[in-house]
């Protein structure tokens, strides 16, 4: 078993555009190889009040760079006395990955958020960066998450109804991904008010 297979999570992770807020959404297993080490592991990470991001890949790499990109999204603000713009952040984060292209993070990353309106990022470990006008998963269940959203995905949809996309591609992610799944799955809403976790009831519903 070699050093990524050791550490690294298998993952069903997505975003989705909507009507004036960004949903992302995430299962919680964790995996060593065949062991799954962890069932409650946190796969959305708070950037900002306005910023979120969703890991799959090596544990260890997306932690550190969580600190990293916080760290420095603080002091932009600091600096510049606002909080930054979702697509200079992204072009940030964007940054941070080339300049480690030699010895990358093992991660794939989907950045959503709100500034004046909604926007949605996806980056591969060599700082490859794509706006995504409507929606994308990550790990090793966005096959099956990709085809819950094309099926049911469309434009200027509701928060509710993203919601409702975002919980059941990863649902149906987790009936077929063998490292996909554990104890529930986690929803965030950003929109103009900030970053918002959305109850774990009311994810059970949704995907009912």
């Amino acid at each position: 078993m070699n050093e990524q297979q050791q550490v690294k999570t298998g993952t069903t992770t997505v975003g989705v555009v909507c009507k004036g807020a960004v949903v992302l959404g995430a299962e919680r297993k964790a995996t060593m190889g065949y062991l799954v080490t962890n069932k409650s592991a946190r796969k959305i990470m708070k950037l900002d009040n306005h910023v979120g991001m969703t890991i799959a890949g090596m544990v260890g790499d997306a932690q550190a760079l969580h600190r990293y990109i916080k760290a420095e999204l603080r002091l932009y603000s600091l600096q510049e006395e606002r909080k930054i713009n979702i697509k200079t952040a992204a072009s940030l984060i964007a940054n941070i990955l080339y300049s480690r292209r030699m010895f990358p993070y093992i991660v794939q990353l989907i950045v959503g958020g709100y500034d004046t309106k909604p926007g949605l990022f996806s980056f591969d470990p060599s700082g490859s960066m794509m706006e995504e006008k409507e929606y994308f998963s990550s790990g090793s269940g966005s096959l099956t998450a990709f085809g819950v959203l094309e099926d049911k995905f469309k434009e200027g949809m509701e928060v509710e109804e993203a919601k409702t996309l975002a919980a059941r591609a990863i649902s149906a992610a987790t009936k077929r991904d063998i490292a996909s799944g554990g104890s529930g799955i986690d929803l965030v809403v950003i929109d103009s008010r900030g970053f918002h976790e959305v109850p774990e009831e009311e994810v059970k519903k949704l995907i009912k």
